[in-house]
């Protein structure tokens, strides 16, 4: 049985992985924290009765205190690096869905947790459709070069671009090479912004935050007389859970923390 610790638990998404992990077979909800919902029952929270596991909101004694397997992450963009250093320092493997991370702060995550022999994973997305969306985005501008994102996200969430887009670039540019677009050299913003903001001096990203939305990404490719727009649209939040169970599983046999569920779905992390 695989020990998980649910941090951010209160919250929507933690909420969810909770209660994912209780009806998993092979794992055992060891804990939940967060600075919310300190001491409720995460049964009566999540709406499946008591369970006994009681949410607590001192991260550092509980990891004093039990040694979880793995720990999901779903807390804030000021909380999660901070948090991610403790887990590694115990030796729990992070899966972290929580946004918000810059690149610095990931590439030290890796080396720690790789320093460590400590495995995991940083998400910037669980959705198995929205990893597809990526890929295939990568293949289409092989031909059609010229792109750029529009992501949309509920009005809750805080940091902009989504990790999402964020990621959806870094793979397109890898992909581009050289070729990366820079744009027209004359093109002005009557308003600053306007255009959005560019990736790596190129593909340019789009950010909407409205209610109502959940999270959805088009990628829009655009070539002589046509355009080409993949998309990928989150319903709600239980498709994100069948890619947390596969990093909760798969993060038990790494040596280091890999930096997106495709490491996982299409590579030898």
């Amino acid at each position: 049985m695989i020990k998980v610790l649910v941090t951010g638990a209160y919250g929507r998404m933690g909420r969810e992985a909770a209660k994912t992990v209780l009806g998993a077979a092979d794992m055992v909800l060891a804990g939940v924290v967060d600075s919310q919902g300190a001491g409720l029952d995460i049964g009566q929270v999540i709406g499946c009765g008591s369970t006994g596991i009681i949410i607590e909101n001192d991260l550092d004694e509980f990891l004093k205190r039990v040694h979880p397997d793995v720990a999901v992450e779903f807390t804030a963009p000021q909380a999660v690096f901070r948090d991610t250093l403790k887990y590694l320092e115990h030796g729990v493997r992070p899966v972290i869905g929580t946004t918000g991370l810059d690149a610095g702060q990931i590439n030290e995550i890796i080396d720690l947790s790789e320093k460590n022999g400590v495995g995991g994973l940083i998400a910037p997305n669980f959705a198995i459709g929205a990893i597809l969306m990526m890929r295939f985005a990568a293949e289409a501008v092989r031909f059609l070069p010229n792109v750029e994102i529009i992501e949309m996200h509920h009005d809750q969430k805080i940091d902009s671009p989504s990790g999402t887009a964020i990621k959806t670039a870094e793979i397109i540019s890898e992909q581009m090479g050289d070729d990366n677009q820079h744009g027209l050299n004359a093109e002005i913003e009557t308003l600053p912004g306007a255009r959005g903001v560019k990736y790596d001096g190129g593909i340019r990203i789009h950010s909407v935050r409205l209610p109502g939305l959940v999270a959805h990404q088009e990628v829009i490719l655009g070539g002589l007389g046509q355009t080409l727009t993949i998309r990928h649209d989150t319903i709600n939040r239980e498709s994100f859970m069948p890619g947390l169970l596969l990093a909760i599983r798969r993060s038990i046999n790494l040596e280091r923390v890999v930096y997106g569920l495709e490491k996982l779905l299409f590579e030898s992390a």
